[in-house]
């Protein structure tokens, strides 16, 4: 049984950033089959991004998911999952794992 992987994007045309969060507390509906919804930033600052799923796979996003766990636990009240980190630090994150 093999996997297939979409092919490779540009991150611009991959990720989806909301600048605000009134946007950012729309339907799940504007998510695509195969991504996730993703809330990254601090309390006051909060930016969704729209990743495919595969990215949870990844050692790099494994390794992000679990100091965020560590620090902050499993709670999410935005609704999707939260990772408290900079949006620049993110951004390069996925870059990293796109060109892999």
């Amino acid at each position: 049984m093999g996997f297939r992987l979409p092919r490779i994007v540009q991150p611009k045309q991959l990720i989806r950033s909301l600048s605000n969060t009134s946007r950012a507390a729309s339907s799940v509906a504007d998510v695509p089959k195969g991504y996730l919804a993703v809330y990254v930033g601090d309390e006051s600052n909060m930016n969704r991004f729209v990743i495919p799923v595969w990215y949870l796979n990844k050692p790099l996003f494994q390794e992000l998911l679990s100091q965020a766990e560590e620090e902050f636990g499993f709670d999410h009240p935005m609704g999707a999952l939260t990772i408290p980190c900079q949006e620049d630090a993110f951004v390069d994150l996925i870059s990293r794992l796109n060109a892999s």
